[in-house]
């Protein structure tokens, strides 16, 4: 599929007009800047318009539009995405759906929700709190992502730990297919028939269709919670304590670390938490769960943390206390805005036993490349999440970042890793998916997604690396748009 021309273009912007009205179709240049990009800044692409729905009705009649103007059309949420995801590439529409924000169903009884697209996050688990009830998991834009953009992109969090990711608790979708149609896949129970067209939607980073409306699972509030911060004079030790924690057979809520870079820069920002700026890394535990078995659990980890060179370890005496510790982690992506104009947010998985190594390795990688590199992330799982600060408007400085981030990938993948944890492959790291997937792997993927959308119109160019999209992975050439589905 080509750009659409100007032409097609002129006749398109009218059609999507007569559909949503002028105040929710926006096309002029200035109008269309602000959606060039999602949170990855350094990958960008020019939408052909922004159009935004109110209701799967609206989404279905946008689509076949799009198809009838030979225009393909990407989803798109609150724009946190780290990945490229939401870019509009080929010039396609962007749907944007944070219009379709509603809470369609609440129902304390069988612990689920049925949401749109468009609710934040954060907002699901304050509907529910009133029935003693949450939504487990929480990103750390969680008060600003949608939780389409979370089904899109698998989104997990500190609580990922203990909880799971989103696929753990998505239940049934109603997803608007790229010809205009609507599927109802999964059900409220859990248990639907037949392939998990559910987890194939999950995490497919918005190239299968438009996800309308998500069942998801609540999970009941925790009879109490115990929140600790430890001090360690490095990174290394904190590593060894999440080790020794999880060997130890507990399973914490969250395990979180953050590095002495990091913790400088937020202390000079809007979300100092009152850290001690000369310590080498902070690890955040997080216990939940029954009131009489947290005690013993606290002393156990105040032990472990102790053991791996813990300076000391602090109990959160309140919630306003467990706030204050929360707010440094929750806080540190705003507050690497003081290092530089832009960040680069890494996200890549390796076996917690391969922590200490591979950070170690990392930081080693950043210095070679004379970068400004800091670490925040998500240590029980071992999910890193190295962060470059730099400026773009830099060619060399920029040449250095991507040099550095291929060798990060490579080296979490050769410590037994994968290249992303939870912010997907988008564009970033469509070139690098061939560190984990052989020609195999791809093309089962090709044929799933040409199921779904044979022509390849949704949310194009994503995923799959760009050079090879040629005859081989051409749905039409090698008959994938007659799989049945």
């Amino acid at each position: 599929m080509t750009d659409p021309g100007s032409n097609e273009r002129a006749e398109l912007i009218p059609a999507l007009e007569a559909l949503v009205g002028e105040d929710r179709c926006l096309s002029t240049p200035e109008q269309l800047l602000v959606y060039e990009c999602d949170g990855l800044t350094s990958h960008s692409a020019d939408p052909s318009a922004v159009v935004f729905p109110e209701s799967r009705e609206e989404v279905q009649q946008i689509v076949r539009a799009c198809r009838v103007h030979d225009t393909p059309f990407v989803p798109r949420g609150a724009g946190t995405g780290l990945s490229g995801g939401a870019l509009a590439n080929e010039g396609a529409v962007v749907i944007e759906c944070s219009r379709l924000n509603r809470i369609r169903e609440l129902d304390p009884e069988n612990r689920i929700a049925v949401v749109e697209p468009g609710v934040v996050n954060a907002d699901l688990s304050v509907a529910a709190k009133p029935f003693g009830l949450f939504y487990a998991p929480d990103p750390s834009s969680q008060q600003a992502c949608t939780l389409g953009g979370n089904v899109a992109e698998n989104s997990g969090g500190p609580h990922t730990l203990k909880y799971g990711t989103t696929t753990n608790h998505v239940l049934a979708l109603e997803l608007v297919l790229p010809d205009g149609s609507c599927l109802a896949l999964g059900d409220a129970s859990g248990f639907a028939p037949g392939f998990d067209f559910v987890g194939a939607v999950v995490g497919s980073e918005g190239t299968l269709g438009i996800v309308t409306a998500a069942t998801v699972r609540l999970e009941p509030i925790p009879e109490r919670i115990e929140t600790m911060l430890a001090v360690f004079p490095d990174v290394v030790s904190a590593c060894r304590a999440v080790g020794g924690i999880i060997g130890s057979g507990m399973v914490p809520a969250a395990l979180e670390i953050v590095d002495q870079r990091t913790i400088r820069a937020v202390e000079d920002s809007v979300y100092a938490a009152g850290l001690p700026r000369d310590a080498g890394a902070i690890l955040i535990v997080e216990l939940d769960g029954f009131e009489v078995a947290l005690p013993k659990q606290v002393e156990r980890v105040q032990a472990l943390c102790s053991d791996a060179g813990a300076e000391r370890v602090e109990t959160a005496r309140d919630e306003a206390e467990r706030l204050r510790f929360w707010r440094a982690r929750k806080g540190a992506f705003g507050a690497m805005g003081r290092l530089a104009p832009d960040l680069y947010v890494h996200d890549a998985v390796v076996p917690r036993t391969a922590l200490p190594e591979v950070l170690a390795k990392v930081c080693e990688i950043g210095d070679r490349h004379r970068l400004t590199l800091s670490n925040v992330f998500h240590a029980g799982d071992g999910n890193l999440h190295p962060n470059i600060s730099f400026d773009r408007r830099d060619p060399d400085e920029l040449a250095r970042v991507l040099a550095a981030g291929k060798e990060i990938l490579e080296t979490c993948v050769a410590a037994g890793g994968v290249i992303t944890g939870e912010h997907g492959v988008g564009t970033e790291k469509q070139e690098f998916i061939t560190l984990v997937f052989g020609e195999g792997d791809l093309d089962a993927m090709k044929r799933l997604r040409a199921t779904f959308d044979p022509d390849r119109v949704c949310n194009p160019g994503k995923i799959f690396p760009t050079t090879r999209f040629c005859t081989e992975s051409n749905p039409k050439a090698r008959g994938y748009d007659r799989v049945p589905l």
